[in-house]
């Protein structure tokens, strides 16, 4: 094999209370890259589409690219790499796009390598992907894009990652209004300490959540889409968040909340019809107060990147 075309998924993090802690990747948008070896040894990044011209064309720098060289570096290969990555995902969106495209990245060299790695061994470097982008390896988008699925990062140090399974007709819309939330701005605004009170409440609704996607139980799942602690604050940073969300909820929704920091707003249902409604109520919200937006509807992706014709 000497060139591979991959697709990585976008992801929805933090899932209203499982804040830096779960996530679940959609089956679009997403991110799509490709890898052609040649003779010249080295990585280089050939061409960068739906970017803007925003993102850099320097391998230590980019996302997908510094994913690879540490692959690489770690399995011992020495090649010619040209690389074409198509970002097909909105900027600051709050949908994991650094981490589609460091995902898409790993997958595609290990796949191109002949599987040297598992997918979980894969993890570490797509994390690094994060790293280049935020300044921090957070697991929330990586993890979900990478493994598909809804996913529970248990600890950072050391990294435990676990896959949850979901209900096989759970849905996801998303929203993703016109505007853009800086995600260092997103984090800066946040508490640095939390009540007693208001954390008892979050880790009863994280348990309750996770409890209720394993039992099938919807009522528990929509019970426990509560933030009770960041979501009052990073809402702040979307016009018109109350009341996209009341429409949601009020449309069927059985949650809905903030996807990472923002501004896309992401809603759980049990049917496809069901959320498309749920999207076009709140996309009535969004265009009430003149803010354009694009609405993505999907069942929960369990398959994370895959390989393209």
């Amino acid at each position: 094999m000497d060139s591979i075309k991959v697709f990585a998924p976008a992801t929805v993090a933090n899932v209203t209370c499982g804040f830096d802690i779960l996530g679940f990747a959609v089956e679009n948008p997403g991110d799509e890259i490709i890898l052609k070896t040649c003779k010249k040894p080295g990585v280089v990044i050939r061409e960068i589409k739906g970017d803007e011209g925003r993102l850099s064309h320097a391998v230590e720098e980019n996302t997908a690219t510094i994913s690879i060289l540490n692959y690489l570096t770690h399995v011992e290969r020495d090649i010619g790499l040209e690389v074409y990555l198509h970002k097909k995902m909105p900027f600051g969106s709050g949908l994991g796009s650094s981490a589609a495209s460091s995902v898409a990245g790993v997958f595609a060299i290990n796949q191109l390598m002949g599987q040297l790695l598992t997918t979980e061994e894969l993890l570490k470097f797509a994390l690094e992907g994060e790293r280049v982008a935020s300044g921090t390896g957070h697991a929330d988008n990586v993890a979900p894009s990478l493994m598909g699925g809804f996913v529970l990062i248990r600890s950072y140090d050391p990294l435990d990652v676990i896959k949850i399974n979901t209900p096989e007709n759970l849905h996801a819309v998303i929203i993703h209004p016109n505007i853009e939330v800086n995600t260092k701005d997103a984090r800066n605004i946040l508490k640095k300490n939390v009540p007693i009170k208001s954390a008892i409440r979050q880790w009863g609704n994280v348990g309750g959540l996770i409890a209720g996607l394993t039992m099938n139980d919807f009522g528990l799942i929509s019970r426990s889409m509560e933030d009770a602690i960041f979501e009052p604050v990073r809402s702040m940073l979307i016009p018109g968040f109350d009341q996209v969300k009341a429409s949601a909820l009020e449309a069927g929704a059985l949650g809905c909340g903030i996807s990472g920091s923002g501004p896309s707003i992401f809603a759980l249902s049990t049917a496809d019809g069901t959320a498309r409604k749920i999207g076009t109520v709140m996309k009535d919200q969004f265009a009430q107060i003149g803010i354009e937006s694009e609405i993505f509807v999907s069942k929960i992706n369990q398959k994370g990147p895959v390989i393209l014709d």
